[in-house]
């Protein structure tokens, strides 16, 4: 019988998944972790002592890996992003709400972003349910949002030279953020068959065929709406911690309260599919 045990941690967002070894899991307990996963939205795994290739094959479980077209690789292993911040810099990378590659056509699935160094104080990630948003919200408003759709970019995110400058050489390769897609503003889950809200403040620039002037004002309800307390989730990193979150049902923040201090993260994200 597996020990793996899988306690949540909030009401809406987010389990602890304990006694997992992720270098030598077998297929059941493989299966627990994956249904804890869709149930909750973000798991957290601690004390995980993975080398890259242990880090790259378990992603690989879950589906093909997307290679990330701005953030520096891991030296040697194209599939990892190196998500760091050095005592010296003041910006951090993620320092706002948002869900990874909403631009993209087939939004990711999700990431795995495990911790090699972490400050002594501060570098907590939040998280929010996009299920919870949703349920929260009035039937009248529900019924209005299922009948739009948003415009998702990464050319304000990733194209800008101004940006690049401030993260340090972090993000590159401006010139591929091009990206644009239109999707729901409320989805379905392809796994977990609930509906989340689809929008965040990170990438979503607008309502398709509303103007700018139009959208803002629900596009400001709605990302004010998601980050109500009771939705939200503060998770405090250690050496060897793991949050795998799922993009289609969450948003998170990475805080940026550590100046003078390091914080470097190993970051594999998992191709997802069209979204309905």
């Amino acid at each position: 019988m597996s020990e793996i045990q899988v306690r949540p941690v909030s009401n809406a967002v987010g389990a602890e998944v304990r006694g997992a070894d992720l270098t030598n899991l077998a297929q059941s307990e493989f299966e627990v972790i994956r249904r804890a996963f869709i149930d909750h939205g973000v798991i957290f795994l601690r004390g995980q002592d993975l080398s890259p290739e242990q880090h790259i094959a378990f992603a690989q479980r879950w589906g093909k890996i997307n290679v990330n077209r701005f953030f520096a690789a891991v030296d040697g292993y194209p599939q990892i992003a190196e998500v760091h911040k050095d005592p010296d810099q003041t910006f951090n990378i993620g320092g706002s709400w948002h869900t990874d590659h909403s631009y993209d056509v087939e939004p990711a699935m999700g990431s795995i972003l495990y911790a090699l160094e972490v400050p002594q104080t501060g570098g907590d990630t939040l998280f929010a349910s996009m299920y919870a948003a949703y349920e929260a919200l009035s039937d009248g408003l529900k019924t209005t949002l299922e009948s739009l759709e948003a415009v998702h970019s990464s050319r304000h995110a990733f194209g800008s030279a101004a940006f690049k400058e401030q993260t340090g050489g972090r993000i590159s390769n401006s010139e591929a953020a091009t990206q644009d897609s239109i999707h729901p503003v409320v989805i379905r889950h392809p796994e977990s068959g609930r509906k989340a809200l689809y929008v965040n403040p990170g990438f979503t620039v607008g309502i398709n065929g509303w103007t700018r002037a139009e959208s803002k004002p629900l596009l400001d309800f709605l990302f004010d709406h998601a980050t109500r307390p009771e939705f939200t989730f503060r998770f405090q990193w250690k050496r060897g911690s793991i949050a795998f979150w799922d993009n289609r049902a969450t948003w998170h923040y990475a805080l940026n309260d550590y100046h003078g201090q390091s914080r470097r993260m190993h970051r594999i994200t998992i191709e997802g599919g069209p979204l309905h």
